[in-house]
């Protein structure tokens, strides 16, 4: 049997000036789930580095803030609300970037949906939210966009997974199901579009430490301890950990790389056991309904 797991990991920096403000001068890059978390912070980085961002999640209000700040750093931005788990709303996303920017050079599949929930407790209801967010929103915007990008043979797709995908995560089975997928997609098209000038490569963060997530993942002091002691860098990760390896992986500097999975999570997969979050019986957790925004 094949050990499927990640082939290096990666501990990135805390947040520093390490790139060009030029990288990524008038490129037009599509962040999904960019109003909050990971997803907000990736897109100010790509601004501040050069880059028009087109902004999609499914409320306004926090997208609204983030171009406003955009904007403020010299830069165009669009806001477009959109379920990505809704084709139609894909294909009426991508032709709004187009229509506002003509071209489109970088995509960011960050938009997920998580809870923590025992297998034998999901309704096939939230299993299928997830892995409609999270799967196939994913395919769904890598489609659209990367058609255009490999119309004038130049792009980057950059998918967020999660360093669970490997080694799965008691209490998290649609979201690891998912991002295994997402996974295997980011090595399909790897190898698929690279010879066209399209790069498809993903990053597995670990235990970011964001509002999201300290809801949802590690509401309590005890989960949140013993997530910490299993990470040899002895920290939690944060948003701009992940925003400067998208800034690489979006830029010419990452021109050899394709279908890869980077981890950037200190360490904590070379523990090789997995994600496990439900500090004894589920229901000293309530549930939680799964979102469209990143975690």
């Amino acid at each position: 049997m094949v050990n499927w797991r990640p082939r290096g990991a990666i501990l990135y920096s805390l947040a520093m000036p390490c790139f060009s403000k030029d990288l990524l001068k008038d490129k037009v890059a599509v962040v999904t789930g960019g109003g909050t978390g990971i997803g907000r912070v990736i897109a100010l980085e790509m601004a501040r580095h050069g880059a028009h961002v087109a902004l999609a999640a499914r409320r306004r209000e926090p997208l609204e803030e983030v171009a406003a700040e955009i904007r403020g750093l010299g830069r165009r931005a669009l806001v477009v609300t959109a379920d990505i788990a809704d084709y139609s709303q894909v294909k009426a996303l991508a032709q709004s970037v187009v229509r506002e920017f003509g071209v489109v050079d970088i995509l960011v599949n960050n938009a997920a949906a998580n809870f923590i929930r025992p297998t034998e407790t999901l309704t096939w209801v939230r299993w299928r939210k997830v892995i409609d967010i999270v799967l196939n929103g994913t395919f769904y915007c890598t489609n659209e966009f990367g058609s255009i990008m490999l119309d004038k043979g130049w792009g980057r797709v950059i998918n967020i997974v999660a360093a669970y995908a490997w080694t799965g995560a008691p209490g998290l089975a649609p979201s690891a199901s998912a991002k295994a997928g997402v996974v295997a997609l980011t090595q399909t098209l790897g190898a698929e579009w690279a010879g066209r000038g399209v790069l498809v490569n993903a990053i597995a963060p670990g235990a970011i430490n964001t509002p999201q997530t300290e809801q949802r993942l590690w509401p309590t002091p005890q989960i949140k301890s013993k997530l910490l002691k299993s990470i040899p860098a002895g920290r939690f990760g944060s948003e701009m950990d992940v925003a400067n390896l998208a800034l690489y992986l979006s830029s010419d500097m990452a021109g050899y790389i394709a279908g890869e999975v980077i981890v950037c999570d200190g360490g904590w997969w070379l523990g090789k056991g997995a994600l496990d979050l439900m500090d004894g019986p589920i229901t000293r957790h309530p549930e939680k309904s799964p979102s469209s925004e990143k975690v």
